[in-house]
């Protein structure tokens, strides 16, 4: 293995790394200002930071969704909430929750998908992604809920895969709400050649799948789940095993084809 390739991996674990390390901080910060909100109100800085963590969960953003839930095309699972990509035949599931906003799940994104992307091609692994909003409570807006329509908007337009790592090579600042606006999604789908369709920016639009979003979200706050990337492979949580590498995954995804 040449020096650059072993840089380069080292590089993407200590990303990933370094992310999992501010979401157990941030995590830990939270739970400290529930317990000791009396305090937390002396100090003015605590005070601002106990108000974003207060809202940690909320994420339906600021508007209402109260339309009927429209599952994108293909959706399965329960209450039809994933996005499946790869085979059904795949004998390996990758469970992955995002959000569209979300830093760590960018670094995820960035050290992972180009073996995910060989796994699902070969049809030794399938995914189902399932979209989450969280940054929209934590920061407040409407970013990670309209990105996630955006993102079932393709899936319907057959694009989902495409789209979904567009949005990630161009997310912005987790402070800067750019998703909750429908121009900048649009704008990103001429990225993908056949996306920008009348009917996908109606879709994007009209929010037309802003309350199976919604479901979605509410799926996630009601699962346990730590934060966002939550990644299961065959229900065992890779995100959490600092030992984990894009080869780790590939090895164990190939030996479970074999059987």
């Amino acid at each position: 293995m040449s020096e650059k390739n072993r840089e380069g991996k080292r590089t993407a674990r200590e990303r990933l790394a370094e992310e999992r390390e501010k979401q157990r901080t941030a995590e830990k910060r939270r739970r400290v200002l529930v317990v000791g909100a009396s305090v937390v109100g002396v100090l003015g800085l605590a005070a601002v930071i106990g108000v974003v963590a207060a809202n940690a969960g909320k994420d339906k953003g600021g508007s209402d969704s109260s339309g009927p839930v429209v599952a994108p095309s293909g959706a399965n699972g329960q209450d039809s909430l994933a996005i499946p990509v790869g085979k059904e035949s795949a004998k390996s599931t990758l469970v992955v929750w995002e959000d569209f906003r979300c830093p760590a799940c960018k670094a995820f994104e960035t050290a992972y998908r180009p073996t995910i992307h060989e796994l699902t091609e070969s049809g030794d692994l399938k995914v189902e992604y399932h979209l989450a909003t969280i940054i929209d409570g934590n920061m407040r807006g409407t970013g990670s809920r309209n990105a996630a329509n955006a993102a079932a908007c393709a899936q319907d337009a057959g694009y989902f895969t495409a789209y979904h790592d567009v949005l990630y090579e161009n997310q912005p600042e987790e402070t800067d709400d750019a998703y909750a606006k429908n121009d900048k999604l649009i704008e990103l789908s001429k990225k993908i050649a056949g996306l920008d369709t009348a009917a996908f920016r109606s879709c994007v639009e009209k929010g037309t799948h802003n309350s199976w979003v919604d479901k979605s979200a509410a799926a996630f706050r009601n699962g346990g789940f730590t934060g966002t990337p939550t990644v299961l492979l065959n229900g065992k949580n890779i995100y959490q095993d600092q030992t984990m590498t894009p080869a780790k995954l590939k090895q164990q995804v190939r030996e479970a084809a074999k059987g």
